[in-house]
Parts: C-alpha cells; sequence; structure tokens
C-alpha cells in the first residue's frame, strides 16, 4: 500500500469534527485548521518506523497538535508495536493515529500531551537494592543475556563452599558465606546447582561443581 491510501480516512475524521484539511503544506503530510485553534498536523507512514518518529517531531517546531498515522495491522507481534509506539508517543508528546483499511475506521490512541513521568517506588527500591547487594561490577554495559545478579553471586558463593567443605546444613553455608538466605536459596535451587542429600544438608550438583569451579 502507499501512504496516500492514509489521507482520505484520517481526512474525513478531521473534517467531521470541523477542521479544514488539506495535504503535502510545507512538508507535512496533513493539516488541519479550526478557527484560531493551533494546526494538527498528521505524518503519514505505511508501518511504524523511525523515520516516522522523525518526521513528528520535526513538526513539532511548527506545531504542538502532531500525530502520527499507520495502517492498523493484526496479530500479537502488532499489538506488541503498538503498545510499545503508544508510550514513545507519549514520552515524545506526540499522538498516534491507526487506520483499519477495510473500512477506513480511524482511533486515537493518544493525544498529543507534554509528558510527565510517573516513577515506580517499588522499581526504585528494587533497582537500588540490587545495586547494594551486588558485589563489585561483574558485568559489562550492553550485555545480552549471562548478567550476574547479586542472586546469582551468593548462589555462587553457597557453591563454592560446598566445593570446598562438601555436604553441610543450610545453616552452616548461611553462616560461612554471609548469605542469610543459603537455605532458601539452596532449596529452591534456581539454577540447578544445589540438591538435598538429607534432611537440612545440601550438597552440589555436577552442574553446580561446573558453576563453582574458578574461571
Amino acid at each position: 500500500m502507499r501512504e496516500t491510501e492514509l489521507y482520505a480516512p484520517i481526512k474525513e475524521y478531521l473534517e467531521e469534527q470541523g477542521y479544514e484539511v488539506k495535504a503535502e503544506v510545507a512538508s507535512a503530510d496533513v493539516v488541519a485548521c479550526r478557527g484560531d485553534e493551533e494546526p494538527v498536523i498528521v505524518e503519514l507512514k505505511t508501518t511504524f518506523s523511525l523515520a516516522l518518529v522523525h518526521q513528528a517531531v520535526a513538526r513539532q517546531s511548527i506545531s504542538d497538535v502532531v500525530y502520527m498515522a499507520a495502517p492498523r495491522g493484526k496479530g500479537r507481534a502488532f499489538l506488541a508495536s503498538l503498545k510499545a509506539m503508544k508510550t514513545l508517543a507519549r514520552r515524545l508528546g506526540v499522538g498516534l493515529i491507526t487506520v483499519r483499511m477495510k473500512d477506513g475506521h480511524v482511533e486515537v490512541h493518544c493525544d498529543p500531551a507534554p509528558y510527565r513521568p510517573r516513577k515506580s517506588k517499588v522499581k526504585v527500591a528494587r533497582l537500588l537494592r540490587e545495586f547494594a547487594k551486588r558485589q563489585g561490577d561483574p558485568n559489562l554495559g550492553g550485555t545480552q543475556g549471562g548478567i550476574i545478579t547479586a542472586y546469582r553471586q551468593d548462589a555462587l558463593r553457597c557453591a563454592g563452599y560446598l566445593a570446598e567443605a562438601g555436604p553441610a546444613k543450610g545453616a552452616v553455608v548461611a553462616r560461612e558465606t554471609g548469605v542469610s538466605a543459603a537455605t532458601r536459596m539452596m532449596a529452591d535451587n534456581h539454577y540447578g546447582w544445589f540438591e538435598r542429600v538429607s534432611v537440612g544438608i545440601y550438597d552440589l550438583t555436577d552442574k553446580g561443581r561446573a558453576a563453582a569451579e574458578p574461571n
């Protein structure tokens, strides 16, 4: 399809709200005016893309009422893309429109508005807790997978102790390693490193012994 196929349904939608609408005005795909109000600008693309974002941001030097528009797709992939695009649009202070091409239905998913981020106290606390518990700086920024978390560091300390001392009670591992949650960690066995050999006594699996070996 072509971008021009989006124009008619969007033009009709805006005209129903009392706007006079014209296309390709001073490099803007769609411009709508109503009385003394600030002009509405809509940028069109056949799919969500960085080019669409760039165009919308550039039009913000002309108007605060800027929308991005693209055809509405189907399936989970599109819905995930739509959700991410709405988040980005809100952060940029632009609106987002989709057009259902089979019948020209126009849906406005968000309107242009100043972005006011809401911080999550839970997420902030989780980040700071992880930062404080992590020993040293074991990762490289930009690492994909295999992140060394504070939890993994604690598990490695437990595994390292068992590798040297042999099977031991959870309370002993906790005392010797300083990992207060050692018993729960070994019982949960998130990494598959530990096995309970008798009541309250834990040892390493072959996978755990491999993990405990110095790199």
